[in-house]
């Protein structure tokens, strides 16, 4: 079978170091009988193995000239069910079937993991965890903390619903073609965040702050709640965003929403 060319479109790099690979296999640490979801097989550096072990996966490919080559590959090893869509379209409520959780896996293209990371998070009720390689500053990204420079709206959106964990990095020289940023592993474990009364305005405080972030509080929400108000819930209204932690983010939220 003639080797696949990666495709710039795509952003496709495909990961080759078996050492990494493993490390991965590891990290995810798949068992029998679980409902695995891939996204950006490539090649199928993570698919076979995990073949391997569960017998049976579930797989979202855009490519569908790539899809056609891994369904072939996997032939004899285990049973893949292939989804040759978009996976930002891609309904992940639907490989669950009758079992209540999901597990989610890929390396995620670059140009779409913020995005998709937002959409899975949709179906974070319905996912036991998630581990991706993504570029290593979007891992900074989801993993910092208030007063961190990289602390922002994708930080607070995804530690408000997930544990966040960085695992490993992961160098350029491990992918096919070299990627010109570096990776790195993060497991995202969804958990239910109860004190969050509308997820509707947890979502439009936390974007109206983020639009604003060199602007005040008082000053990024004048629109939705006075200084007053602000004070009232125990935050000063003189901090820019990037200072409030994720549960003072749900409290602000909570008190629009009464």
């Amino acid at each position: 079978m003639p080797q696949h060319r990666p495709r710039k479109r795509f952003a496709q790099h495909f990961l080759h170091d078996l050492q990494v690979i493993d490390h991965i296999i590891a990290a995810i640490a798949p068992l029998p009988g679980q409902c695995l979801i891939e996204i950006g097989p490539g090649t199928g550096a993570l698919t076979l193995p995990l073949l391997q072990i569960i017998g049976e996966l579930h797989v979202v490919e855009l490519d569908r000239d790539l899809a056609a080559e891994l369904v072939q590959r996997c032939q004899g090893i285990g049973e893949i069910h292939m989804y040759c869509q978009d996976a930002l379209d891609f309904d992940f409520r639907n490989c669950a079937a009758d079992r209540k959780n999901v597990r989610v896996i890929g390396n995620l293209p670059y140009n779409i993991s913020t995005p998709l990371i937002f959409h899975l998070l949709e179906t974070a009720d319905r996912i036991s965890d998630m581990v991706f390689m993504l570029q290593e500053e979007v891992v900074d990204r989801l993993c910092a903390e208030p007063g961190n420079k990289t602390y922002g709206r994708l930080s607070v959106m995804v530690q408000a619903r997930c544990r966040v964990d960085k695992l490993f990095s992961v160098s350029a020289a491990s992918f096919t073609p070299p990627p010109k940023v570096a990776s790195a592993i993060v497991k995202l474990t969804p958990q239910i965040q109860s004190d969050i009364l509308s997820q509707k305005n947890f979502t439009e405080i936390v974007r109206q702050c983020f639009n604003q972030r060199r602007k005040t509080l008082r000053n990024a929400l004048k629109d939705m709640m006075d200084a007053q108000q602000i004070t009232n819930l125990g935050i000063d209204p003189g901090v820019r965003p990037e200072q409030l932690t994720v549960e003072q983010f749900v409290r602000l939220s909570n008190s629009v929403s009464r």
